[in-house]
């Protein structure tokens, strides 16, 4: 068994709650609220990731549990919103914030500098992070000179979905039927499944075959930089060039792969946090109303554990039952040399 550790400010904490495990591989990967509306925050809690199948194969998957050992999904259980603590590892006070300094919660599904393209699997239940395929082939994301892989932490905000069923008043476009995307500017390179509170500071309307593809620039909570970045043009201040890039990185990613570049909305420009949060609050909203039954799933397994208006939640046995029917953990099969080929787009 090989257990990590990703302490944040309270490792005391994190300490007291490690127990024997009956799995061979896990992590404790982060602490947030628990199912909440958007105004209220509550105890924190731990998670953990259990791995399943074989590492660069289709079968592998990344399942998700809470600090009592019971599996949840990651898209459906784990709050949006994140509550802040202090050093001491006590929850902060809880002082009234603005909808634009509110923290949110993010799983990460690819680090920084890597191009396996991980995603929560939407359509298989509890939601596991897998390997994205397409054409029967693992998918890996090109290297478009200079960057490597993903430029950033790359994962989504639970407990939001961007609904097919909905039309985007500006864009015109309707959702992807997926939850919305979240790109971590922090220094660290985090873990796939690892869940960080992240401050919002803006958002790209991307635009992918039609769809809508909302693109939320956040940097983790807890990097030495989170503090003086607060809106985009601290980012350009700061980073000049950043943000250029990470457009250019979304309209070209695809073209190795024989695609047209993607488009963007509103000229390919940034908007601010004010309308990113405004952006994921409707996600949130179109997320409950999948939960609650209430709206066309569009093929989303919406199985949960703490949805307590869903007519899909499930007890802890049954949840259980999703997992052990999943392959164990076997050897990681080697990467083609490929997957590091330079692309000139």
């Amino acid at each position: 068994m090989r257990l990590s550790l990703l302490f944040g400010s309270s490792g005391c904490r994190f300490q007291a709650l490690l127990r024997p495990l009956p799995v061979s591989r896990r992590k404790l990967v982060s602490r947030a609220a628990p199912l909440q509306h958007l105004n209220t925050l509550r105890k924190t809690m731990n998670y953990q990731t259990e791995e399943r199948g074989s590492p660069n194969t289709a079968d592998y998957r990344i399942y998700f549990k809470n600090s009592d050992g019971n599996y949840i999904s990651p898209f459906h259980d784990i709050p949006l919103i994140a509550e802040a603590e202090q050093d001491n590892g006590l929850p902060a006070k809880k002082a009234k914030r603005k909808e634009s300094e509110m923290l949110f919660n993010m799983v990460v599904e690819v680090p920084r500098w890597s191009n396996a393209k991980m995603e929560i699997s939407t359509k298989e239940p509890l939601n596991p992070i897998k390997q994205d395929v397409k054409k029967g082939k693992l998918r890996y994301v090109a290297n478009i000179f200079p960057h490597k892989g993903y430029i950033w932490n790359y994962g989504a905000m639970p407990q939001t979905w961007e609904d097919p069923n909905h039309t985007d008043s500006e864009t015109k476009c309707c959702g992807d039927n997926d939850p919305i995307d979240v790109c971590d500017i922090g220094t660290q390179v985090c873990s796939p499944g690892q869940v960080i509170q992240v401050k919002v500071l803006g958002i790209l309307a991307m635009i992918d075959e039609g769809e809508m593809d909302w693109k939320v620039i956040a940097i983790n909570n807890e990097d030495p930089d989170a503090k003086s970045l607060n809106d985009l043009d601290d980012i350009r201040e700061s980073r000049p060039g950043h943000l250029e890039a990470t457009v250019d990185w979304f309209r070209k990613y695809k073209v190795p792969d024989g695609k047209p570049e993607n488009q963007f909305g509103f000229n390919a420009q940034f908007q601010d946090k004010d309308f990113a949060v405004k952006i994921i609050k409707s996600t949130h909203e179109h997320w409950r109303a999948l939960v609650q039954n209430k709206t066309n799933a569009c093929g989303i397994e919406c199985k949960n554990v703490s949805c307590c208006d869903s007519p899909f939640k499930c007890n802890a046995t049954e949840a259980r039952d999703v997992i052990q029917s999943a392959p164990a953990l076997g050897c990681g099969h080697s990467v083609s040399s490929e997957v590091d080929k330079w692309h000139f787009v």
